[in-house]
């Protein structure tokens, strides 16, 4: 007896020293003992049953006070850095006035047109690019037009180009090709413009719509364009693929070439591919008028400006003090010079647009993110999301995530998941790696919703118009100025009201006085307010999440309940060894996409600044992985059969997360876990799109 008593009193220091010292810190705080039970329940269950089968010889007292100890404390608010004060310049911002006091009947258009712009579109007055470009371009002058995103700019080439080809004398037959070329960046942008130009064409149903773009069956697109296209819209990689290979394609009869987002173009490496273009349609056809639209004005839209346009009027309607436009005197507008963003060293945002920033810790983004998204979803009416990542393997990974933890099936919850009010969330996502009728039906499916969240990368960030979008997420911060307002620009269009939020590491925090420099304001918004929403109790039903009420609210209370749910993506995530593996990839994504930032930004974002650790956690993992580069890109065979693997993991792995619990996620010196090989997405479904 004498002798159990001394083993134990030698066990007790390694074993529960830690717990004792935690135990110490936490029983000063302020907390309601009964609702720091119920909270704690959500990841209490499997502790239990290995501490009991583990310590024979302990009472019951010192186990359950242990694992009250390992419960409550968790790494998740230790050793974070600390949130430096946000000092934000004060700057005049830009601001566009969008609509004018100008309407459609005042310009020389043909009556059904006008009709159809008032009926079917349901507008009646133009935006300010639109009176200045429309009566321009039915004049038949080459126009660079700048103007913010959201602003009408689709409409302000799409009705001149109507209305010029239902008056030509020689009335347009579908054999005879295409009139109009309109080249866009994205597939989406390519269906939004071909669906707007569908709709003004009603009255005049002689003149044919087309739309051409990658992931489309390329034998379909042949017949099309052999039927005949007298409006074609296209992204420029699959137009070249047709002027390469396709013979009955032909550029003779051209009148307008287009280019819709003409910086994004660019940017997208389609460079050379617009010199294959413009050379195809300069050996057929010499007089046509040419357009370049866009909301930012590059060197490269202004280099691309010198070879397609011909004698230009240069239209920039956040800048009119710059380059005044003049009806009466057309020569002093033609004189002004084609000015890049970064001469402007300013960007129009729109009236209705409030901008945000919050500082977040690493290891709390991921809670943060889902508190964000459980706010406005949950407890606001109304509310359309959509969470910018850097990459398609970040987008996979938050959605999947999300997907399998904030949503549950009906009935009572599983243990550790949330409950099932929260189906009321919808969550949908969108990047290049999609087979093409997916994008397009999710494309279609958010913009006829009126609520629901939209993880997506770039590829949604330029021209899409997806309606009563009210707040924007940037997950990841843009890699510029520019990118930063086209993101922002999906919402508050055509007068709209809408709010942006942008989500940084303390260590990030001078980005803020970069997006200064280009006059762009940002308000802050505290972690602390956001992380609040998971006290409330009509979210977090059931026993696992606290359903009696404490008296007062505070930050103790607001931990456990972030402990909770970040607990509930670490279970998830380490559900199979697959999963994790899944979510190493993910992690590798984003610190591939971290290294991209452009020089002039990396002193604020640089590898050597993330705590690989602390940026694991939120990506589910327990402790930053061991050579992340080797684990997640080299692939190891799985056994065929092993029956056993799934029922020993998860009591390995319990030890692994308490470990890392004391460690406070600065020590990586746990158990590896064994590399399978790659698996599908979390929750057995096709992971085709990573």
């Amino acid at each position: 007896m004498k002798q159990a008593q001394a083993t134990k009193r030698k066990r007790q220091p390694s074993s529960e020293a830690a717990p004792a010292k935690r135990r110490n810190e936490t029983s000063s705080l302020p907390a309601k003992k009964t609702a720091a039970k119920e909270t704690q329940r959500a990841f209490k269950g499997k502790a239990q049953k290995v501490f009991s089968r583990k310590k024979t010889s302990a009472s019951a007292s010192e186990r359950n006070q242990e694992q009250k100890a390992c419960v409550k404390t968790s790494s998740l608010f230790k050793n974070n850095p600390e949130i430096p004060e946000l000092h934000r310049p004060v700057v005049k911002q830009v601001q566009e006035k969008v609509f004018s006091s100008d309407a459609f009947h005042e310009l020389d258009l043909h009556p059904h047109l006008i009709s159809t712009i008032n009926t079917v579109l349901n507008i009646s007055n133009m935006t300010s690019v639109q009176k200045q470009s429309i009566p321009v371009l039915l004049e038949g002058r080459d126009a660079l037009v700048r103007s913010q995103t959201g602003s009408g700019k689709t409409l302000a080439y799409c009705i001149p180009v109507v209305q010029s080809l239902q008056a030509m004398k020689t009335k347009i037959q579908r054999g005879d090709g295409p009139y109009a070329l309109v080249l866009v960046p994205t597939r989406e942008l390519a269906l939004q413009s071909f669906d707007t130009f569908q709709k003004l064409l009603k009255p005049f149903t002689w003149i044919v719509p087309g739309v051409l773009m990658g992931g489309e069956k390329r034998k379909s697109e042949k017949a099309r364009l052999r039927k005949g296209i007298n409006i074609l819209i296209s992204t420029p990689g699959r137009l070249v693929d047709h002027i390469k290979s396709t013979k009955n394609i032909h550029f003779n009869r051209i009148r307008w070439l287009v280019l819709d987002e003409a910086d994004r173009i660019l940017d997208l490496g389609f460079e050379k591919t617009i010199t294959v273009i413009l050379n195809a349609i300069n050996a057929e056809s010499q007089e046509r008028q040419n357009v370049l639209l866009s909301a930012t004005l590059t060197e490269g839209v202004t280099r691309l400006a010198d070879i397609s346009l011909h004698n230009p009027v240069s239209i920039s309607v956040p800048d009119e003090s710059l380059c005044q436009f003049d009806l009466e005197d057309r020569d002093i507008f033609e004189d002004c010079d084609l000015q890049t963003s970064e001469e402007l060293d300013g960007f129009a945002i729109p009236e209705g647009l409030e901008q945000y920033v919050a500082l977040v810790p690493s290891k709390l983004r991921l809670v943060s993110l889902a508190a964000f998204l459980l706010q406005k979803c949950q407890f606001e009416t109304d509310q359309k999301v959509i969470v910018f990542f850097s990459s398609c393997e970040l987008v996979e990974f938050h959605y999947h995530l999300f997907l399998q933890t904030l949503l549950s099936g009906s009935g009572a919850p599983a243990p550790g998941q949330p409950p099932s009010a929260c189906t009321l969330l919808r969550f949908l996502r969108l990047h290049g790696n999609m087979d093409q009728e997916e994008r397009t039906a999710v494309f279609q499916e958010f913009s006829r919703a009126r609520t629901g969240v939209l993880f997506c990368t770039d590829v949604a960030a330029r021209g899409l118009d997806l309606p009563q979008v009210t707040w924007i997420v940037q997950y990841n911060a843009p890699s510029s100025p520019a990118e930063y307002i086209h993101r922002i620009g999906r919402t508050a269009r055509i007068g709209c009201h809408g709010s942006s939020l942008l989500v940084l590491a303390p260590s990030e925090a001078e980005y803020v006085n970069s997006l200064a420099s280009h006059k762009i304001n940002v308000s802050e918004i505290k972690m602390e307010d956001i992380l609040s929403v998971l006290t409330r109790d009509d979210c977090f039903k059931g026993n696992q999440w606290g359903s009696q009420k404490s008296q007062a609210v505070g930050p103790q209370e607001i931990r456990e309940r972030a402990t909770v749910l970040q607990t509930v993506f670490e279970d998830y995530v380490h559900s199979s060894e697959g999963t994790v593996s899944w979510a190493k990839r993910a992690l590798q994504s984003f610190i591939r996409a971290y290294a991209t930032y452009p020089r002039e930004l990396k002193h604020i974002f640089h590898i050597r600044l993330l705590h690989l650790g602390h940026v694991a956690k939120s990506f589910g993992l327990r402790d930053a992985p061991k050579n992340l580069s080797v684990s997640t890109v080299k692939k190891r065979k799985a056994s065929v059969k092993r029956p056993d693997l799934r029922k020993k993991t998860p009591r390995r792995r319990l030890a692994e997360m308490l470990q890392s619990e004391y460690s406070s996620g600065l020590e990586a010196g746990v158990a590896k876990v064994k590399k399978l090989k790659k698996p599908g997405a979390p929750g057995g479904q096709p992971h085709s799109a990573v």
